[in-house]
């Protein structure tokens, strides 16, 4: 299996399975002498992890992450930083029904029709499991960042949507309810939701909006890795991601050209940002801002018709612990690989001045 390394100078290479021994991940690149909060990646974990609230999966896992290398003395050697997340709560007999059938819209089939083997514990390297290695790089990578800030939060559950531009939301507010809405009014009316499609055994999809501030101009390598080409690449990367939107999206194709255009500022600034931080593939200083859209998580605890490995048509029915909407515990995803991107075209651009 190909495609398990993200990154060019900051490189990440995953590994493990849901209900494996563990899952982790090997980070190339990262220079020496980077100083790291420790209990700073923990708490990126923390956030992704499953059982910490009524509207996700309660799978209990204490996701707790160990270095085996590139880390000396609280500070990176510019060595491969090596680590792992250790599985302890598998209950693989919940997926022994689904072992000779396959959920509709899930990987299941694809990955039999491709490997001629899969494993279907929790989805095996499917799983969303896998991101919790992301999360862990992208916490390093939000340190190297220093002064440049992800911030992540829940703008939209099923129709419930914020309307609120994200310069009105105060980013304090995401962490203190568990669906990481920044508006308490809306996070509210949110977790009822989820709570609701919960009880029904069924699941729904989200947006994620995400902001980088304080970036620096010249970051993104034109023609074919564009800045906002390979934030979309990163996004779309992950689990149940549908859709990625900068700037305007698609409600700037309803604008004349002459809307549309950022006008500059004598210190080169823009009056507006419809271009979302980035032109010509190439960051301008202005914040970065981008939406991305989640399905309903395929796996439904209501019966549903599929097909088994003879092409006969079964009815069966999810079990398990699963989320009913997976938004909430993305948002780390999110960031997680909105660092990445950000970390490596910072050493490119940092290489291009050597």
């Amino acid at each position: 299996m190909a495609g398990n390394s993200f990154g060019q100078l900051f490189k990440l290479t995953t590994f493990g399975e849901s209900h494996g021994k563990a899952l982790g991940g090997v980070i190339d690149g990262c220079p020496a002498g980077v100083t790291l909060d420790l209990d700073k990646i923990q708490n990126e974990l923390n956030r992704r992890k499953p059982g910490q609230s009524a509207i996700v999966t309660q799978r209990k896992e204490p996701d707790t992450v160990e270095f085996f290398s590139g880390i000396f003395e609280g500070m990176t050697t510019g060595t491969p930083i090596g680590f792992a997340i250790f599985n302890t709560n598998q209950k693989s007999k919940d997926y022994a029904h689904i072992k000779d059938s396959y959920r509709p819209s899930h990987a299941d089939y694809v990955y039999d029709q491709k490997y001629g083997f899969r494993d279907y514990r929790g989805g095996g390297r499917s799983s969303a499991r896998e991101t919790a290695s992301r999360v862990v790089a992208g916490a390093i990578a939000k340190q190297l960042l220093g002064e440049m800030k992800i911030n992540a939060y829940v703008s939209q559950v099923g129709e419930l949507q914020l309307d609120k531009a994200y310069q009105e939301l105060d980013f304090s507010v995401i962490e203190k309810n568990p669906v990481r809405c920044p508006d308490q009014d809306m996070a509210e009316k949110m977790e009822d939701y989820i709570k609701s499609i919960k009880k029904q055994g069924d699941t729904i999809g989200g947006v994620i909006s995400c902001v980088i501030q304080n970036v620096p101009i010249g970051l993104g390598e034109p023609v074919f890795d564009k800045l906002h080409a390979v934030l979309g690449s990163a996004m779309l990367s992950i689990n149940a991601v549908k859709g990625f939107e900068y700037g305007s999206g698609f409600a700037g194709v309803q604008m004349k050209g002459s809307a549309h255009n950022d006008a500059y500022n004598p210190d080169g600034t823009t009056k507006t940002n419809r271009s979302g931080g980035i032109q010509g593939g190439i960051s301008n200083g202005m914040d970065i801002y981008f939406n991305v859209a989640f399905k309903p998580v395929a796996t439904v605890l209501q019966a549903y018709d599929t097909i088994n490995k003879e092409g006969e048509k079964v009815t069966t029915q999810g079990k398990g612990r699963h989320d009913p909407c997976v938004v909430p515990r993305a948002v780390p995803i999110v960031e997680a690989m909105a660092a990445l991107v950000m970390a490596d075209f910072t050493l490119l651009a940092r290489s291009n001045k050597i």
